[in-house]
């Protein structure tokens, strides 16, 4: 039987994208079970010290770190600050992501790249310098967030596809490559969600009658609470998979 109550202690998790939404949520329930945090984000410093407050007010310990993941020298940077800090690096969470609603005829270089970038290569570039850290601390846990449309496709979305798509190869990849130093790598899959959009973000794609059988969208902590689980003691032997996260709207089997 496994206690989940402060099942993270002494634990170093790093979360992308974690200044609102689904990482925020996602930063608090870690540091909630124990871990210690790093809240990044590009550029939004006060957001991601509202998020530290937030964590140090229960008593937890969190650090904010300002990094564009697109960038290798910036991530190396964030990764030697968190394990000066820290100590060490136990947990990634890459969630950072770009939205974007654009025709794929209407697709530049910059909004490729721009998608492309933030998701694929940044999600590439935080584990290929984390996951040998992990492995000094003798294993732990990468989690990636997919999109619910690179399964089920969706109009205007390509760029977004393209990159859900390669983060679930590129997940699996570690998890094949990486499981015999004890870590275990798994992608979450982004169903229709209730979250805050930034001010520059488009509008939604989903149809506004898109509604799961469960008769609500998501929210970020029900994100928060799986991946709390599957970073911890309870999910020792899950690795290489990929979990829906939908309330029942999609179903890829």
């Amino acid at each position: 039987m496994v206690d989940l109550v402060n099942e993270l202690e002494g634990k170093v998790a790093i979360v992308t994208g974690s200044a609102r939404n689904i990482g925020r949520a996602t930063a608090v329930e870690l540091a909630r079970a124990g871990a210690a945090v790093v809240i990044h984000a590009r550029e939004s410093r006060d957001l991601c010290d509202e998020v530290v407050a937030e964590i140090e007010e229960f008593g937890g310990k969190a650090i904010s770190c300002l990094a564009d993941i697109r960038d290798e020298e910036s991530v190396k940077a964030m990764v030697a600050k968190t394990v000066a800090e820290l100590g060490g690096i136990d947990i990634l969470v890459n969630n950072a992501a770009m939205r974007a609603n654009q025709k794929f005829t209407e697709i530049d270089d910059e909004s490729w790249d721009r998608v492309v970038g933030t998701g694929l290569r940044g999600s590439f570039n935080m584990a290929r310098h984390c996951v040998p850290e992990i492995i000094r601390r003798g294993g732990g846990s990468v989690i990636s967030l997919g999109g619910m449309a690179a399964h089920q496709g969706s109009a205007r979305r390509s760029h977004v596809m393209a990159t859900k798509a390669g983060i679930g190869g590129l997940t699996r990849g570690i998890a094949l490559d990486h499981g015999a130093d004890n870590i275990r790598a798994n992608i979450v899959v982004v169903g229709v969600f209730d979250t805050v959009r930034s001010a520059n973000a488009p509008e939604s794609s989903h149809p506004d009658d898109l509604k799961p059988p469960m008769g609500r969208l998501g929210v970020p902590q029900d994100m928060a609470d799986l991946i709390r689980f599957l970073v911890g003691p309870g999910a020792t032997y899950i690795s290489g998979q990929t979990i829906q996260v939908n309330g029942g709207i999609y179903n890829p089997h």
